[in-house]
């Protein structure tokens, strides 16, 4: 249900602050599509591409999109934010023409992966519209970007960091922009990007149209909202991924010499998996040893290429890929139809890395779980997040090849087959180094390694999965 939250609202998040109110009148949320002022012609083709009914957060901020007004609005990953600021940008947009290097219309977002995916999403209508969208985002050819903003582009979707980069060299202006969305805003403010952003704002149109969306509204968003935004329509929507009746939270506590073993099983699962480690190397050790153990097993994080990211994503949403093995690269920004399950095999560290790592779950009314590995040392400090989150987890002790393990999290011994064409071998234990680097077990330090514990851990880790192996297949 959509709602306004109230400045004693208890139930926010821990540091969130207060949604603003309004004091014009608000438009009523809409039933249907059709009660909407759109085009008919995009009325025809919502349907067609398996839009239905609108979400909440589309029938409360969309009347009042569509009439130019700011609108601030609060929702979890996969409760229809794109549309609900898209189809107003692009009604609100048709029938202009942008000058050469001159967008009319601006999506910020934090992460290349976003930026493709509301581009996708956008597509089909701006076509049907007439209108010409232009991405710009790092890792991708800059010169390129610039050719077609060259060219002409209504609406441009850009991270914060390229779009500097084009309007420092002269290839973009945005004082022709009338309507600027922020999505994702705060994870543009966790990442550092809040001076780049602030620039940007201050150079579109002051009297234009700005609407802004979060997951979670901390103080630093709260300085946007105070400083950007006019009398905007506040609307508050799944205010986070521990709200959702649909997904189901678990912490699994484990052992040091079998979380290793664990964490195989569990990706060696029937079905797709997204499992979130802290670093790079730690993903790749562990994509690696998953590999050799016979999993269809993928990395994803910071250190690869965007054509690499692009391609590792369509494999894992069409099933070539089962297991997708990430830093926190991959927790927003990623739309992936029926994934039911996210791991966390390192803790994460906030309660705002908790809620958007499992908000690749439990998407749009589907169902999911969210499992987080601990090790005992950790204990304490995840009990302390989760309740920041506002999460009350099904806590089970588990250990691999356990009965429990594989009802929670459909867990099954791998084949120990290395996938074909993968160039994987089995890993041996190597001195001086952990499996992969965010399994150790130093104390106060969840998901980091620590010294001599994590070498000797090593072995144990290694011989422990592998004699599991061999016992479940009767060898």
């Amino acid at each position: 249900m959509d709602q306004s939250t109230p400045a004693n609202d208890r139930s926010r998040p821990q540091g969130e602050v207060a949604l603003p109110s309004t004091a014009t009148p608000v438009l009523p949320a809409v039933s249907t599509f059709d009660e909407l002022a759109m085009p008919a012609e995009l009325l025809k083709m919502l349907p067609t591409l398996g839009v239905h009914e609108p979400f909440p957060i589309q029938a409360a901020t969309l009347p009042n999109a569509l009439a130019g007004r700011d609108v601030l609005g609060r929702g979890r990953t996969g409760s229809g934010k794109t549309l609900a600021f898209g189809l107003a940008l692009l009604v609100r947009t048709a029938g202009q023409r942008a000058e050469s290097r001159k967008p009319l219309a601006l999506v910020l977002v934090p992460t290349r992966e976003l930026a493709q995916q509301v581009t996708d999403v956008l597509t089909p209508y701006a076509r049907l519209l007439k209108l010409r969208l232009a991405t710009a985002v790092g890792g991708m050819p800059i010169n390129k970007q610039a050719g077609v903003l060259r060219d002409g582009a209504e609406v441009v979707v850009a991270t914060p960091g390229r779009l500097i980069d084009l309007v420092e060299s002269r290839h973009c202006r945005l004082d022709r922009v009338n309507i600027t969305v922020l999505d994702e805003a705060d994870q543009m403010a966790d990442m550092g990007f809040m001076p780049q952003v602030t620039e940007l704002l201050d150079q579109v149109r002051p009297d234009g149209q700005r609407m802004l969306f979060s997951a979670t509204l901390d103080d630093d968003v709260d300085l946007l909202v105070r400083r950007y935004l006019r009398d905007p329509v506040v609307h508050s929507v799944d205010p986070s991924a521990g709200s959702v009746a649909t997904m189901e939270h678990h912490v699994l506590h484990v052992h040091g010499a079998d979380k290793y073993a664990t964490a195989t099983e569990i990706a060696a699962r029937d079905g797709r998996v997204l499992m979130f480690l802290d670093t790079k190397h730690a993903v790749d050790r562990f994509t690696k040893h998953l590999l050799s153990s016979g999993v269809k097993a993928a990395a994803l994080h910071g250190g690869k290429s965007q054509p690499q990211r692009t391609h590792t994503l369509a494999r894992f949403k069409t099933g070539d890929i089962t297991t997708l093995v990430a830093t926190n690269v991959a927790a927003r920004g990623i739309h992936v139809e029926d994934l039911d399950l996210v791991v966390n095999v390192d803790p994460p560290s906030d309660p705002k890395d908790y809620l958007h790592r499992g908000g690749r779950t439990a998407r749009a009314g589907a169902s999911g779980s969210v499992v987080t590995l601990v090790l005992p040392d950790q204990r304490r400090d995840m009990a302390r997040l989760l309740s920041d989150a506002g999460i009350r987890p099904q806590v089970t002790q588990v250990r691999s090849g356990e009965a429990e393990l594989s009802r929670i999290t459909g867990a099954q011994a791998p084949s120990n087959v290395p996938v074909a064409g993968s160039g994987a071998v089995a890993e041996r234990p190597q001195r001086g180094g952990a499996p992969f680097r965010g399994m150790g077990t130093r104390r106060g330090q969840p998901g980091r390694g620590g010294g001599e514990s994590r070498r000797s851990a090593e072995a144990r880790q290694i011989a422990e999965a592998r004699k599991a192996a061999r016992v479940r297949r009767g060898a």
